[in-house]
């Protein structure tokens, strides 16, 4: 995400980024962790085995793919990122390498089902959720058939834009993410409707033609899921107090998902959305309880007011969650604990109701990454709570994969994890078990429910390492090690490093790997720091500078700010997505690759202006790139705004005619290869 709620009470919006650069001295610690992480690779390579050497950048060749391509995905050893490196950009425009072109396609507003209505600002609330949601984030193609030109392309929707979505907000001088403004105290309905209608997931059929080109094709399987969809709870949290409403007396339902930032993909073929910064959609105007106060509901309006619709109906006041009536059954207050889950969807299956699964923990997910599933073992996923100073965590089921049976059941039951970083650069994830080290009535947790929707306490109490900004994951396909975001973190400063987290002041962020010591489940690991964003020294601040996965400094080809997005292909190629940039030297964010085993790190893509690129998946034989842009123009002004013009106009390139919208981006190499190759 972007110039929103960027950790859990303060939403910054400057209209430049998360906050102003910092001009701190750099620490003495990051230049020792620099050279603790090449000494620790030099002796890696003089003395471990294979398996080690997966580890620490000097990473396997990735592994083929599966595909109905015999050839589809073998590259070279050595030859991972055979494209040359764009430069940086200001353009409205999106740049990809010599040899590639690119498509764009489904932006916000784009009509899938239902009596496909066209995309307009006037469009209503009912108009909007037969079309495609707004502000595109995670992603993934489902193949049909196990095509690479015919499949469902599912998309998360993470936050709207309401002065660009509502014909009321046009002439007014209104900033970036700006409530329009009330109307006797209130909200018009619809208008808060609509809003409701463009967040969620999208579910879009979509098929190759000639000359590359996608187009959306109408189909019983297209689908949107939306801040009012009916959905299920379950896991231990399931018909538990903590989720007992007016909607759900017995604490087995709720309506819609928010926020949905990344995603994540089951071994079993469902698509799993994240919620995040879910918790200041809400209002709690009396009492606090430590539900709502880790997570930052907020005691003023909601982020988007939709608790004063004028019309007053029932799916529009659960977001305020004060106490009303004599219990839960008859209020609202407990609304805010059905939110922070994974939640589940089969896109195949247009007429299921989403699944929230509980076990996997409550805070603010960026997403999830599945490792790959071994038959006669757990399934194992990690994901991140994207706030500053807040923490990793790991899933292992309970039963074992099975591939003829397993489903979305399996993630009802095993152990949640937390992950603390030691400074020797050995970790061990500690179970967030209820009864066990701590987490006891004595300590205030009443029950694994309790420890559950309190994810963060208990992360606390365990004392798990804060981290800076943990976004999305990833785990090598080739040898189970596992990547992270750490976005950035200007607030960590000389008196709360740690090794993993070594930078004060933490402008741009850095990427942590780690290698589970033997199986994937396993409770202790080996971690290093895969690599620094920065600066090549244009800032003139040692500690703005970055370094690539060989620890040397960056250059014009490579330098980044704010990862963010991260996927990591069949064969190995790290995919890093940038959030941050705007400004010189970084120009527009960009997506580069780096090849694990070399440490090589190029510029693949840069996108148009004030947007962010992220979401990231591919077709089965690899030719076929999709990823996402999100919030292009959101650096207009309030007076450009009400003047009717935009900082971007893309993709349309029609200033003052439409507001620029998020979409996504085909990408793919002329020459019919393997994208990135």
């Amino acid at each position: 995400m972007s110039i929103e709620q960027r950790d859990q009470l303060v939403y910054v919006d400057n209209g430049a980024g998360d906050e102003p650069l910092s001009t701190r001295e750099m620490n003495p610690l990051f230049s020792s962790v620099l050279e603790a992480r090449l000494a620790r690779r030099q002796v890696l390579k003089g003395s471990a085995g294979a398996a080690a050497l997966g580890f620490f950048g000097l990473g396997l060749a990735g592994c083929n793919s599966d595909s109905d391509d015999d050839d589809a995905g073998e590259v070279p050893a050595g030859d991972l990122l055979g494209f040359s490196a764009v430069a940086t950009s200001t353009a409205d425009e999106i740049v990809v390498p010599e040899g590639y072109s690119y498509q764009v396609i489904i932006p916000w507003g784009t009509p899938i089902l239902g009596s496909f209505p066209s995309f307009s600002v006037n469009n209503t609330g009912d108009d909007q959720a037969e079309q495609v949601g707004s502000h595109h984030d995670g992603m993934h193609f489902y193949p049909i058939n196990d095509s690479s030109e015919d499949g469902l392309l599912v998309l998360n929707h993470e936050y709207v834009e309401p002065r660009l979505m509502h014909a009321s907000a046009q002439g007014v001088s209104l900033s970036s993410g700006a409530t329009p403004p009330l109307v006797g105290g209130l909200r018009p309905a619809d208008e808060v409707r609509k809003e409701m209608n463009a967040h969620g997931v999208s579910v879009v059929r979509i098929v190759k033609g000639a000359n590359n080109e996608w187009s959306v094709q109408p189909d019983g399987m297209n689908r949107r899921i939306t801040a009012l969809t009916p959905m299920e709870i379950h896991g231990p949290v399931r018909g538990t107090d903590f989720v007992k409403t007016l909607y759900s007396p017995n604490g087995t339902m709720t309506r819609g998902t928010l926020n949905n930032c990344g995603n994540g993909y089951t071994p079993w073929g469902t698509y799993m959305a994240a919620e995040e910064n879910w918790a200041g959609y809400f209002t709690n105007k009396g009492d606090n309880p430590r539900e709502h106060s880790r997570y930052g509901v907020p005691s003023g309006t909601g982020r988007w007011a939709w608790e004063l619709a004028d019309n007053g109906a029932d799916e529009y006041i659960r977001f305020d969650a004060s106490i009303k009536a004599a219990d839960a059954t008859g209020d609202y207050r407990n609304e805010p604990v059905c939110f922070g889950w994974m939640v589940e969807i089969d896109p195949f299956d247009p007429s299921s109701n989403p699944k929230k699964r509980t076990s996997m923990g409550r805070f603010g997910h960026e997403g999830v990454v599945f490792a790959p599933a071994e038959e006669g073992k757990p399934v194992v996923c990690y994901s991140g709570d994207d706030s500053r100073f807040e923490y990793i965590y790991k899933f292992v089921t309970a039963s074992n994969y099975n591939a003829a049976t397993a489903n979305g059941s399996m993630l009802d039951e095993g152990i949640l994890y937390v992950a603390k970083f030691n400074d020797d650069g050995t970790g061990e994830w500690m179970p967030l078990v209820y009864g066990e080290n701590g987490l006891t009535d004595a300590n205030g947790f009443t029950s694994q429910a309790d420890v559950l929707v309190n994810t963060r306490l208990a992360a606390d109490f365990m004392g798990a390492t804060p981290m800076d900004r943990p976004e999305w994951g990833a785990v090598d396909p080739a040898n189970g090690d596992v990547y992270f975001t750490l976005t950035n973190n200007t607030r960590r400063d000389d008196s709360n490093l740690n090794e993993a987290n070594p930078r004060a002041a933490n402008n741009h962020g850095h990427i942590i790997c780690w290698k589970e010591d033997g199986e994937q489940a396993a409770t202790t690991f080996t971690w290093d720091i895969f690599l620094f964003a920065g600066d090549a020294g244009e800032s003139g601040v040692e500690n703005n500078k970055g370094s690539d996965p060989n620890g040397n400094d960056l250059t014009a080809e490579n330098i980044l700010s704010s990862p963010d997005g991260l996927w990591i292909d069949p064969d190995s190629r790290v995919w890093i997505q940038m959030d941050s940039g705007w400004d010189d030297p970084f120009g527009n964010c960009a997506m580069l690759v780096a090849d694990p085993t070399t440490g090589d790190m190029k510029r693949f893509l840069v996108g148009p202006i004030d947007q962010e690129i992220t979401g990231i998946t591919m077709t089965p034989d690899q030719k076929t790139l999709f990823i996402n842009v999100q919030h292009p123009g959101e650096g207009t002004s309030g007076a450009q705004f009400a003047a009717g013009s935009y900082s971007s106009s893309w993709p349309d390139n029609t200033p003052s005619t439409r507001p620029p919208r998020s979409s996504t981006v085909v990408v793919w190499k002329n020459d019919g290869g393997v994208v990135g190759s």
